[in-house]
């Protein structure tokens, strides 16, 4: 049957700042069925028209003196439709009288400003499918009238301030399908009655003050695909039972306080596309059978006391995009298979071995994040034919190995990182073409030979960190004038000569550490380094020049052997 809007709907309470109330009401008139032509008044005049608010004269609007709409009277007009309020300026308490409303089926006011309770009246439009009041200010709890709401499909109260435990009307709403609540200040534990709302297939808790344990009665909801639960105050073991919830796509757990071990179960979610158990305190190993799941996109499972190394399987017959743990063992070789894989994220754990060859081959692989671990081995040559890799940080591990050829000539890579490794021979010369480098650090490394006057051609490097290696030779002096370069670290070394004049007059320059060298001469004076005051003799510079900006310093001494040594 129509909808029919048998009541008045006062817009006392509205405040809105559109420019154009007129161009409002057509917009509303457009989501209504007017069988009648009851509406049929509502028209715009032409643009040389010198009326400002003829709207004021059309069935059901009234306005103030000045002519702002004040209310609609459409009461048996034959009118059908749906009530769509959204994404305005509305502020206030929410007007009362959609009670009235018996057939409403839809009612929109999300985006706006109101404030106060819930419209408990609204639990009198019986007929009412989706109900969205999501992003305002409202406040208080859920009220009881919203039980009779039995053919509600949606309901969605996200980002407001709603308080109290959920009540167990929610949980009587046995049509809903999408429970979107997060982002409000709820607490208490989820009632064991959300089993009941077996259509539910979005659920949305996250980020509020919840507790208690995940209830198992989430296992009942086998057309559930999303369920998001993550910043809250839940404890105890993720519930085996959700791997019956066989139509989950979406589980993220991830910001409670969750003990014990993954349930082997999640590895039964056959259809699940993402993965987050970060930030808990699980323990024990990582199922064998989540490195089997088909859809997996995103796995990710940091900073918790997970022990074990990964599944071996992951990724290797998956759409694996994302992958952020904590945990110990080898680097799964199925990963180098997985041509979805847009990140790899697992720095600070126990990883050992080498880094597996292939990584540099997956098309989409754009920050490769293995920083702090225990691998070893060579840096796999595929990694410098890389052709979408952004993001490398291969930083404190054991290493050991010339760099690829044409690492730092990956046409796509911003930066890279190979910091306190045992790296040996130079930095590749190979550097014609670097066209989005903009940090580079090998510095706590075994790199030897001259730096590669090829360096200056990555116009776009603002980091340089050479420092804590053999280097030797002089300092190339077009890297002085690089146009971007702010940080140069060449401290440590063998470097010989003295400091190119021209470092006085580079563009961008900030920070210059040349300790610890067999430097000699005179320290520029011009440009950035004329504030320098040096402690001993400017005359032979023995190594340290320190400058900013911002607070331009040096001590210069006469120590010829780097400090490491």
């Amino acid at each position: 049957m129509p909808i029919l809007f048998l009541c008045m709907l006062s817009l006392t309470a509205f405040s809105a700042a559109a420019a154009d109330e007129a161009a409002a009401l057509l917009a509303f008139k457009a989501a209504l069925a007017d069988p009648l032509g009851a509406l049929r008044d509502w028209t715009l005049p032409l643009p040389s028209s010198s009326s400002s608010s003829l709207h004021c004269n059309w069935t059901g609007v009234r306005c103030d003196s000045r002519g702002s709409v004040t209310g609609l009277d459409l009461s048996g007009l034959n009118l059908s439709g749906s009530l769509d309020v959204s994404d305005n300026n509305f502020a206030g308490r929410f007007p009362a009288g959609l009670g009235g409303c018996p057939a409403l089926r839809s009612l929109n006011a999300s985006g706006n400003n109101f404030d106060g309770p819930l419209p408990a009246d609204v639990g009198n439009a019986t007929a009412l499918q989706v109900l969205d009041f999501r992003g305002g200010f409202f406040a208080g709890s859920l009220p009881p009238s919203y039980r009779a709401l039995q053919k509600l499909e949606f309901l969605g109260l996200s980002g407001n301030n709603l308080t109290g435990e959920l009540p167990a009307a929610l949980f009587e709403l046995s049509a809903l399908e999408e429970l979107i609540i997060g982002y409000n200040e709820f607490e208490g534990p989820i009632p064991a009655a959300i089993g009941n709302l077996t259509r539910l297939r979005y659920l949305d808790m996250a980020i509020g003050n919840l507790n208690g344990a995940i209830p198992p009665e989430l296992g009942r909801l086998r057309m559930l695909t999303t369920a998001y639960l993550y910043k809250n105050n839940f404890v105890g073991d993720i519930p085996r039972e959700l791997g019956n919830a066989s139509a989950l796509t979406m589980l993220d757990l991830s910001d409670n306080g969750l003990t014990g071990a993954i349930p082997a179960e999640l590895s039964q979610l056959s259809n699940l596309q993402l993965l987050n158990l970060m930030c808990n305190r699980l323990k024990g190993a990582v199922p064998g059978g989540i490195g089997e799941l088909a859809r997996l996109e995103v796995l990710e499972l940091w900073n918790n006391s997970l022990t074990g190394p990964l599944p071996s399987g992951l990724g290797r017959a998956s759409a694996l995009q994302w992958v952020d743990q904590r945990v110990r063992g080898p680097i799964p070789p199925g990963l180098t298979a997985c041509a979805s894989l847009v990140r790899v994220r697992v720095q600070n754990n126990r990883l050992n071995g080498s880094v597996p060859a292939g990584l540099g081959r997956l098309p989409r692989l754009q920050r490769l994040e293995l920083a702090g671990n225990e691998l070893s081995g060579e840096i796999p040559d595929d990694i410098a034919l890389s052709t979408s890799l952004s993001f490398v940080d291969l930083s404190h591990n054991r290493l050991r190995s010339a760099l690829p050829a044409n690492i730092l000539s990956v046409p796509t890579l911003q930066s890279f990182a190979a910091a306190d490794n045992e790296l040996t021979g130079g930095v590749p010369d190979e550097l014609q073409d670097c066209p989005s480098l903009s940090a580079l650090d090998l510095s706590s490394n075994r790199l030897s030979g001259s730096i590669p006057a090829s360096l200056a051609s990555c116009q776009r490097l603002v980091t340089l960190s050479l420092r804590s290696n053999m280097f030797a030779g002089t300092i190339p002096a077009d890297i002085a004038m690089m146009p971007t370069l702010s940080v140069l670290d060449l401290s440590n070394n063998f470097l010989t000569g003295s400091i190119p004049a021209n470092f006085g007059s580079s563009p961008a320059l900030e920070m210059l550490n040349l300790a610890y060298n067999n430097l000699s001469g005179p320290v520029p004076s011009t440009g950035l380094l004329r504030t320098i005051n040096p402690t001993t003799s400017p005359e032979t510079l023995g190594s340290v020049v320190a400058c900013s900006r911002l607070a331009a310093a040096a001590a210069v001494a006469d120590l010829r052997r780097p400090r490491w040594q």
